[in-house]
């Protein structure tokens, strides 16, 4: 049998092979091929920020939503010596001020469900020095004696036990029971970023083959003229390739059956905006942020926005009750070594201005409420005298 046969035209038939397709795949393969594990992987969370803005911007936004709070003692020397501290104590990057500190512990509790600080005394044990937010990748939060006794040690092998335990300040958040795990926010977003991101990688490609534009040049030689039909087709191709690479505008001229086609151009481009609303919602109820406030223009009632906003201010007051302790600590801690009593109460400011005028409206009517009361019962005895 002869695998190879001679046509009438003398031109040989040659046989096609498959070849695989190279598949686009995009920047951030972890997520791609993520699989739910039962400890908190690092790199993803960090990776998932980096790669989807919407997910880093709810997180940097519920953060600076929690807003600031103050330190109260009952003596007003001491509070005034105190917030003096809180202002001026050295944090991460010679930053200042206890702010910087809680601001990164509380992005890291939201990141990875987990958030280790250490409050650094001086050579002599007598004051605060700094305060340190401890990378994750370093420690390992693990259980002493029972499941209520958490203590941190480092992960370098070793696992040896950090020094001076009542200095450091390990949060977790969610844990699940019967562990000392946290969980992070972004727990299940891994594979709906990843659909995210291959819509995105899509658009991105085709847009580039779109913006480039490329073309099919089919040359159809004579019958007559197949024993330099290749010479022909290569002449076509380089005074092709001449004209595509000119500065100027250029004309193509051949001679014969030549045809251009644009490649692609009868493709045409899916239409993203319905399955990337989709996933964006997913992300966004998971993120509990009402999307007003990431910039999403999607449609709702004035009455449904104020709903989302009572559910992100009850969020926000889970977070700030995860966070109270770990500032309640450092104050405590300085308050001793200054040689004071060590009660304290942290006080958060309202979450925003709306709360305060719809709390002001609440005492308005209470108070109009009351006086309408106080009337009725004066009427009343007026009648009920005669």
């Amino acid at each position: 049998m002869k695998f190879f046969k001679r046509n009438k035209k003398g031109n040989k038939d040659f046989p096609v092979y498959p070849v695989p397709a190279t598949t686009n795949s995009h920047s951030f393969a972890s997520l791609k091929n993520y699989s739910p594990l039962s400890m908190t992987e690092y790199e993803l969370y960090t990776s998932l920020r980096e790669a989807v803005p919407v997910i880093d911007a709810a997180i940097d936004k519920t953060v600076r939503l929690m807003g600031g709070f103050t330190v109260l003692t009952g003596n007003k020397t001491v509070d005034r010596e105190l917030q003096i501290f809180l202002n001026s104590v050295l944090t991460n990057g010679g930053n200042h001020g206890i702010f910087p500190f809680i601001t990164t512990y509380i992005n890291e509790l939201l990141t990875y469900g987990e958030a280790v600080g250490e409050i650094v005394l001086s050579k002599s044990k007598t004051e605060i020095l700094a305060l340190y937010n401890a990378s994750l990748k370093d420690v390992k939060i693990y259980a002493d004696k029972s499941p209520l006794d958490l203590k941190v040690k480092r992960n370098d092998g070793m696992d040896a036990q950090i020094k001076h335990q009542e200095l450091i300040l390990p949060t977790l958040l969610n844990p699940e029971p019967g562990t000392v795990r946290g969980t992070s926010i972004l727990r299940g977003l891994p594979f709906v970023s990843g659909i995210l991101l291959t819509i995105f990688e899509s658009i991105k490609t085709n847009w580039e083959r779109v913006g480039d534009v490329r073309f099919a040049v089919t040359y159809k030689p004579d019958v007559n003229s197949s024993a330099v039909s290749k010479k022909q087709a290569q002449q076509i191709a380089d005074e092709w390739s001449k004209a595509m690479r000119s500065g100027d505008v250029c004309d193509f001229v051949a001679v014969g059956d030549v045809n251009v086609k644009v490649i692609g151009a009868d493709n045409q481009i899916l239409d993203c905006d319905i399955p990337v609303k989709h996933v964006m919602e997913q992300i966004i109820a998971k993120l509990s942020l009402p999307p007003f406030v990431l910039g999403l223009s999607w449609s709702s009632t004035e009455r449904m926005s104020a709903q989302q906003a009572d559910i992100l201010t009850s969020e926000l007051e889970f977070y700030r009750s995860l966070i109270t302790p770990v500032i309640a600590k450092i104050a405590k801690l300085y308050l001793r070594l200054s040689g004071y009593d060590d009660y304290v109460e942290v006080k958060w400011d309202l979450i925003n201005l709306q709360d305060e005028v719809e709390l002001s409206q609440a005492r308005l009517n209470n108070a109009q409420a009351s006086e309408i009361e106080k009337r009725t019962e004066v009427n009343y005895e007026d009648r009920t005298s005669y």
